[in-house]
Parts: C-alpha cells; sequence; structure tokens
C-alpha cells in the first residue's frame, strides 16, 4: 500500500514524465525488486492506485430518487476528475495513452470510470430495459463531464441536476 500512495504523492508534487520507479521505491522505502516483483512500469502502479481510490470515491449512495442519484454520482464524478490525485492520476495516463500503446492498452483493459457510472445507472433503472446497452449509457453518462474538465473549462459552471435530467431523459427517449 505504501507504493500505491507514493506514487499518488510523488505524481503531484514531480509529474508523470518526472516520476521514475526508483523514486516511488525510495518514497514508499521499499526496494526496486519489490516494485518489479507487482509491476513492470510506473503506468501500471498509477492504474492500481486510480483504479482503487475511484472505486471508493465513485461509490455513491443510493438516493430517494433516480435524478437525485444520477446528480450524486455526477458530483462525485467532477470532484474525482478535478480534485483527487487518483483522478489526477487518471488524467496523466490518459494523456500519456495517446502517444503510448502500452499505457492505452492498460487503459482499455479496465474502465474505471465507465464502470462506476454502470453501477449507478443499473440501480437507478432497477432491471428495467435500457433503449442502448449499458457501455453507450455509461458513456453518455459519463461524457459530458469528462469532456468539460478534460477541456478545461471552469467545474464550478457544470449543474449536475441539470445534467442528471437530461441523461434520464435521454433513456427514456
Amino acid at each position: 500500500m505504501a507504493i500505491l500512495h507514493a506514487v499518488d504523492d510523488l505524481l503531484v508534487e514531480e509529474g508523470y514524465a518526472a516520476m521514475t520507479l526508483k523514486g516511488i521505491a525510495e518514497r514508499a522505502k521499499v526496494s526496486r525488486q519489490t516494485i518489479y516483483r507487482w509491476w513492470s512500469t510506473k503506468a501500471e502502479i498509477l492504474f492500481e492506485a486510480s483504479w482503487i481510490d475511484a472505486e471508493q470515491e465513485l461509490d455513491v449512495e443510493p438516493a430517494a430518487t433516480p435524478l437525485a442519484e444520477i446528480a450524486t454520482y455526477l458530483e462525485a464524478l467532477t470532484r474525482f476528475l478535478v480534485d483527487s490525485p487518483a483522478g489526477a492520476a487518471y488524467r496523466a495516463l490518459l494523456g500519456e495513452a495517446q502517444h503510448d500503446t502500452q499505457v492505452a492498452k492498460l487503459l482499455a483493459s479496465r474502465d474505471i470510470l465507465g464502470e462506476s457510472a454502470k453501477k449507478v445507472i443499473r440501480r437507478v433503472v432497477a432491471g428495467a430495459e435500457l433503449p442502448i446497452s449499458l457501455d453507450e449509457a455509461s458513456a453518455l453518462l459519463v461524457g459530458p463531464t469528462f469532456f468539460w474538465v478534460l477541456a478545461g473549462r471552469d467545474p464550478a459552471t457544470l449543474d449536475a441536476t441539470r445534467t442528471a435530467a437530461r441523461f434520464l431523459g435521454d433513456l427514456e427517449g
């Protein structure tokens, strides 16, 4: 666990490009062999750390209404992408994936945001049939917030309730 915390800290302090496996090992007070026993690249460590934190940070409690639950999820998503070290790690990996095919394959192996969105959607629709696939629905839910944040727009101007209402309206047809 010290390694996963170290990678988060170093990302915030140094940035992805400057981070090294040697630096991660030194920060975590472990040998490089310990790191290589579990991971072969800094991207793999960062991805695991981001995944573990995202599971916790994006796990929202059920709400009284579908609108409230979706809005709560979108608020958690915004916090994750903007304020969380795990979200910073995820954004760094997305940037790296644009020119590193190994990082792109790593990200494609497990959809951090999509899985959390699917969990909420399944709960909200409670067994009803969706007019689109669950993959498409999760992309529809995550997409606007994801784009807004990655495009550098002010996250304070996002209205989670309005976005949630649009999402639910799109699902209804």
